[in-house]
């Protein structure tokens, strides 16, 4: 297997530090200097000289838009540039922290920010975790309705294709997807029905191409 970094250069997964992660991460995606991928942000909230400092150490007080456009640009989650996630049992590097979140392993904290209920961290009060549950089960309900909708554009699509969709194997792929759709269907509604009785007002999701 080829290595996906040439001799040398340094990989953002794995990279001790907030600014040496946004170095390697620049240059694996192509960006040779900090002023091409300055030019690559909208606005001016990020500048070449800006993101030098950065990642030469000397800036630590990354605002979150400037955290937020960087890993858009770079094509990264937030979470990449904030911690090693390549090395999940080293601690928070991060500058200016409190300790309980430094003395987090790399896993717990990646957990705790994406609000995971089955990572490395465990929620220290029943609040805490009550919240998780719920950002759980409000991610399953978009999930569902993406395959809902999944289903019926592939029933459609399939109808047009097939010249007798009543018998043989159509038959068979109709009544499967018929059933996939009952299931999630009801799935919706008690996703829905849980989040209504935690006081949560079920939003209007956009639709899921």
């Amino acid at each position: 297997m080829h290595a996906r970094y040439p001799v040398g250069m340094a990989d953002y997964r794995t990279a001790p530090t907030v600014g040496a992660r946004i170095a390697a991460a620049r240059k694996a995606r192509g960006f040779k200097s900090t002023k091409d991928l300055a030019d690559a942000i909208p606005g001016d909230s990020i500048t070449g000289s800006i993101l030098q400092n950065i990642e030469a150490g000397r800036k630590n007080d990354l605002a979150v838009a400037q955290l937020l456009n960087i890993a858009w640009a770079l094509g990264v989650s937030p979470t990449w540039i904030l911690a090693p996630i390549g090395s999940p049992a080293e601690h928070i590097d991060l500058p200016n922290i409190i300790p309980e979140i430094r003395d987090l392993t790399v896993a717990e904290f990646d957990a705790w920010l994406s609000g995971n209920i089955d990572g490395a961290y465990m929620p220290e009060t029943s609040d805490e975790h009550n919240d998780r549950i719920q950002l759980a089960a409000l991610r399953e309900l978009l999930k569902e309705k993406r395959e809902l909708q999944r289903l019926a554009s592939l029933k459609s699509a399939y109808v047009e294709i097939v010249e007798d969709p009543a018998v043989g194997e159509a038959r068979e792929f109709l009544l499967d997807t018929e059933q996939r759709t009952i299931n999630s269907t009801r799935r919706i509604a008690q996703l829905e029905k849980y989040l209504e009785s935690a006081g949560w007002g079920i939003p209007a999701f956009p639709q899921c191409t």
